[in-house]
């Protein structure tokens, strides 16, 4: 097994340079987005389809002093170049989805910076709700990593419950579209249990898991949705835990480290960790490169072209289950 552990790693993100991203209706009609200041509520905001998201490796800067320090893989800058952070935004899609974004400066070379922190759609007008100064301990970067932390008990072709971190490559699991399927990678990376890296926990017996099931935030599990009233029309259903999250059946915990584990297969496969449906890591372009930098370059080393297709499924936003309740997903999976 890949054993090594990877003691908080600089922290990945993408961002774009301001000038791609500019008002399209309002007050600064025409205007890259830029500091606090000089931002006006209401402003639509449009991502240019040319825009190259430049990938950052991220460092803290010391403590009080209100900066990021740029890693080795940065493509801007030097490294210990510093980065600070100049605002907060909350903006809005068009069909309500909200999305967060930071605008920082990168002080040696002068320019300025978004870093979203979830995806940011091109051609899409996104109406500015609110700027923030007051950042608290809001991370500049936000992983996005499919993982299970150390303990998860996942699912063998005969049945059997095998803790995540004692599975090896080559070893069979079971899968639900294709049946048994060895495993190609076991990564394991370990970071500290705060903000955008606290575990999300799904309490035993929630989804009609068996013990409780510790996924990373974006870990997305699979619910399969009978009846007529389903979240998104059909029956396939993809949630990241951050959304399911009501506190009090499944609740985000922080404090301490958490060792985070991903499997790799040949496809992007749906598993079973603790007894209920969830991917596994699906590798391609986008994922591989929001991974920490030594993760990114075995895997990139091992699989060389491999890219994957996401299993299909719908994709369930927050909103989508704020309308529906998640109390009726949770009680539709315990009767199932």
């Amino acid at each position: 097994m890949n054993d090594r552990t990877h003691p908080i790693p600089a922290q990945p993100a993408h961002a774009y340079d301001a000038d791609f991203i500019r008002v399209v209706g309002g007050a600064n009609l025409g205007d890259p987005i830029g500091d606090a200041d000089a931002i006006v509520a209401g402003d639509l905001y449009r991502l240019n389809p040319a825009a190259p998201a430049l990938r950052l490796m991220l460092q803290p800067g010391p403590a009080g002093h209100g900066y990021q320090i740029l890693a080795q893989g940065s493509q801007i800058g030097r490294r210990d170049d510093r980065l600070s952070l100049r605002a907060l935004l909350t903006l809005m899609a068009p069909d309500g989805d909200r999305l967060e974004l930071l605008v920082v400066r990168h002080e040696e070379g002068g320019k300025t910076y978004a870093l979203p922190l979830s995806p940011m759609v091109p051609r899409t007008d996104y109406a500015l709700l609110a700027v923030d100064t007051d950042f608290g301990n809001i991370r500049i970067a936000d992983i996005i990593c499919v993982s299970f932390a150390a303990g998860t008990l996942i699912t063998g072709p005969d049945g059997a419950q095998r803790s995540i971190d004692t599975l090896a490559p080559g070893e069979l699991i079971l899968t639900r579209d294709h049946g048994p399927q060895p495993v190609r990678w076991v990564g394991k990376a370990t970071f500290r249990a705060n903000g955008t890296f606290a575990p999300v926990v799904i309490r035993a017996g929630t989804l009609g898991n068996l013990g409780d099931l510790v996924v990373s935030p974006h870990h997305r599990v699979f619910l399969y949705q009978r009846g007529k009233k389903r979240v998104g029309g059909t029956a396939e259903l993809l949630v990241q835990a951050k959304h399911l999250v009501d506190g009090e059946a499944i609740i985000r915990r922080e404090g301490g480290f958490v060792d985070y584990y991903s499997l790799v297969f040949d496809r992007h496969e749906i598993i079973y960790a603790e007894g209920i449906p969830a991917e596994s890591l699906l590798i391609n372009d986008t994922t591989v490169g929001l991974l920490p930098e030594d993760l990114a370059a075995e895997l990139k080393a091992r699989f060389p072209g491999l890219s994957q297709r996401q299993h299909f499924g719908t994709e369930a936003r927050r909103e989508d289950l704020d309308a529906a309740g998640r109390a009726a997903l949770f009680r539709r999976d315990k009767g199932s």
